[in-house]
């Protein structure tokens, strides 16, 4: 079996901000080039992890200028906002969020393509933005959650 390719990748500042939190930036790039996910381990940020659907409810919400890094997979139904460190308890009580452990590894495509149904909806910019809890936890709601409709309690 042939060795895979490697795939031409633009070294944007967002590839490298990103690359560069990553334990191994080295490592990143290799996978990134040969077209897969990369492994970076959630030390420089946190990942607060959420329902496809709950995410691209809140994107709307959130002015793009103030959006910070959104990854999404439509294939698993999940979408993983970049927050700073410092802010998992003001993320611990909404409903639709999961803020992951520090250390975890959430596999990244570059933020300049897709791979497979991997994609950032809002990319890394290289600046070191990351998302707003107060503004994430506004966009989802209070206590979020899916509304029923009103047929489902017998209204009309």
């Amino acid at each position: 079996m042939a060795a895979p390719k490697p795939v031409p990748l633009e070294l944007d500042a967002g590839n490298i901000w990103l690359a560069n939190c990553s334990l191994r930036p080295d490592v990143a790039h290799e996978a990134w080039a040969m077209g897969g996910l990369a492994p970076v381990h959630s030390t420089q940020w946190l990942v607060s992890e959420v329902q496809l659907g709950a995410a691209l409810r809140a994107v709307q919400r959130i002015p793009h200028r103030k959006a910070g890094p959104l990854l999404i997979d439509a294939r698993f139904d999940s979408a993983w906002w970049l927050a700073p460190l410092d802010t998992a308890g003001q993320l611990a009580d909404v409903r639709h969020a999961t803020v992951l452990p520090s250390g975890w590894p959430l596999h990244c495509p570059p933020t300049t393509r897709a791979v497979g149904s991997r994609v950032w909806l809002h990319a890394p910019d290289g600046s070191g933005h990351l998302m707003a809890p107060a503004l994430l936890a506004a966009a989802l709601g209070p206590g979020g959650g899916p509304r029923l409709p009103a047929e489902a309690f017998g209204c009309p």
